[in-house]
């Protein structure tokens, strides 16, 4: 395999890191966010707003589906993780990490939490969020990544180092 799949909640790095990462290994870059953004001609948060979470993760899903990727970094929104067809998907051309961060450090980080488009239910809480998808970002991961006091240049950093030592990912060239 050669391509890196980030997962993570919001506000955990996967954009900033994917770039930086992406840069590390000269692999291109996917953002799955501004995928939806770009085909619908709408913004995430116009989305749930008008159509509800549920419809922005099915369009989610349809967007990672039609990925074929070689030599790329992906992130993935956030719900990435309750399509079990869309995390096959990348599963099957892609090492998945998950960027793992407490709640406390991604409430610090997201400062626009009504404006984010993501993927919740109107009466649920982030933090019911966080701990609901907690499990499913463990589950799909091949590893994990303790982003909670690294930069996103340190998480790019170990992510190139403990991935190249995976097998089947080849060194850039």
């Amino acid at each position: 395999m050669n391509n890196i799949t980030l997962i993570g909640m919001p506000g955990s790095g996967k954009s900033t890191t994917g770039v930086i990462l992406a840069k590390l290994l000269s692999f291109e870059f996917i953002d799955t966010d501004i995928l939806i953004q770009l085909n619908l001609k709408r913004s995430l948060q116009d989305i749930v707003d008008k159509e509800g979470h549920i419809f922005l993760r099915r369009v989610e899903e349809d967007e990672i589906l039609k990925i074929s990727p070689d030599r790329c970094v992906i992130s993935t929104g956030g719900s990435a993780v309750y399509s079990k067809k869309a995390m096959a998907h990348l599963s099957s051309f892609s090492v998945i990490c998950f960027l793992r961060a407490d709640f406390s450090v991604i409430e610090k980080r997201i400062v626009n939490f009504d404006q984010r488009g993501i993927a919740k239910a109107g009466d649920q809480s982030f933090y019911d969020l966080f701990m609901e998808r907690q499990p499913l970002y463990e589950k799909y991961a091949d590893i994990e990544i303790d982003c909670n006091s690294l930069s996103q240049e340190e998480a790019a950093g170990v992510i190139a180092e403990r991935i190249m030592g995976l097998p089947g990912l080849k060194k850039p060239a």
